[in-house]
């Protein structure tokens, strides 16, 4: 580390400070995957979501383009571990029990959005669902259902 660098702080500091800041784009910045992925959170219209930014290295088929299920399949983890980490109190990120995700059409070259909702926390347990659209929330492109593991026994 050079001295004009500055520590990233512990997640469970960092997500504390972004849950009472609401500068989401803090904890995804810190994460090289969703970097990578061009990932984020947005408060858009009152309500946190998450945005795919579209990059070429994102297509899966080069031919229709479409967004490789890959990428979409990050989108939608993503947005539930998000979800959890700045909705819930806790403290670690939430590891994947199961997850099942339905691919209902194909991805074009283009931004994508994501939302989840929890549909039950339990002290160790959660289910997510989420759901995947571009143009139109009405007409999503992809979906999940996914169990997480909150806390180590």
């Amino acid at each position: 580390m050079s001295a004009m660098s500055t520590p990233t702080p512990p997640l469970a500091d960092l997500v504390r400070t972004v849950r009472q800041s609401r500068e989401y784009h803090r904890l995804t910045d810190a994460i090289p995957y969703t970097r990578f992925m061009g990932i984020g959170v947005e408060n858009l219209a009152g309500e946190m979501l998450c945005r795919m930014r579209y990059a070429p290295h994102l297509i899966g088929n080069s031919l229709l383009p479409a967004l490789h299920g890959g990428a979409l399949g990050a989108l939608l983890e993503s947005s539930a571990i998000f979800e959890l980490l700045l909705q819930t109190d806790t403290g670690r990120v939430p590891k994947v029990i199961s997850s099942t995700v339905d691919f209902l059409r194909s991805g074009k070259a283009q931004d994508t959005f994501a939302r989840a909702f929890i549909t039950r926390q339990g002290r160790r347990v959660a289910n997510v669902r989420v759901e995947a659209w571009q143009d139109d929330r009405t007409r999503p492109i992809a979906s999940s259902h996914a169990l997480f593991l909150l806390s180590e026994p």
